[in-house]
């Protein structure tokens, strides 16, 4: 996969040639579920562009000196980069649209009303859309995040969490459960990647081999097509 600091020019006018385009995957699954680790294994090797304003919130930290562990001490000027972060990931995404490329939109599920919002858009646009769920209990939340390097306050996780279980009903009304993955990630890596990631591997595999049904698409690559004809 890609990040977005990667996307060159060239890639975004490709976008027409792009074996994932009108392809989009939502992720949800709040501080110490593991998303990472199912981004990097479910997704490998599909060459969907992923948008994930905390990749860049994390390297903002590193660069202004700021600790990982996030303290309350820092806590202005931690929220003044965590929007700039925020702001940059939707520029991408924006990009990515100017394209229709596939992409992956890395986030935490907290905000429901959002993804809907993207959701709508992106289908009007002629967007497939799917959304991978990443489940946890609570104890398991709470055990990696004290394990993890850049850690959120306890009380954080348990909101978070907590915030998430209560949108996955409206996650499975929104997308379809056809188009929605729930992966169980409360057991440890190794027994996840022999198990229930090379599953979601196959279901996104079996989306990226779907063809285009949307009208809306197939009108917009035929525009895209006698465009360039005429270059």
């Amino acid at each position: 996969m890609k990040n977005f600091d990667d996307i060159r020019f060239q890639d975004l006018q490709e976008g027409l040639y792009d074996p994932n385009i009108f392809k989009a995957f939502f992720l949800a699954g709040g501080p110490g579920s593991g998303k990472t680790f199912v981004t990097h294994s479910a997704f490998a090797g599909h060459g969907l562009k992923v948008v994930n304003s905390d990749a860049a919130f994390e390297n903002a930290l590193k660069k202004n000196g700021l600790s990982l562990k996030m303290p309350e001490s820092e806590e202005e000027t931690r929220d003044m980069l965590r929007a700039r972060a925020k702001a940059t990931s939707g520029k991408m995404m924006d990009l990515a649209i100017m394209g229709r490329l596939g992409m992956v939109i890395d986030g935490t599920g907290r905000d429901y009303d959002k993804i809907s919002g993207q959701t709508r858009m992106l289908k009007e646009l002629g967007y497939d859309t799917y959304m991978v769920f990443i489940n946890t209990t609570l104890d398991v939340a709470l055990e990696r995040n004290r394990g993890r390097e850049r850690q959120v306050p306890e009380y954080y996780t348990k909101r978070s969490w907590e915030t998430v279980q209560s949108h996955m009903g409206k996650f499975q009304n929104l997308f379809g459960a056809a188009n929605f993955i729930l992966i169980d990630n409360n057991k440890s890596d190794k027994e996840l990647t022999t198990a229930v990631i090379s599953k979601a591997n196959k279901s996104i595999r079996g989306f990226l081999g779907q063809k285009i049904k949307s009208y809306t698409a197939k009108r917009w690559m035929a525009t895209e097509r006698k465009l360039r004809r005429r270059w």
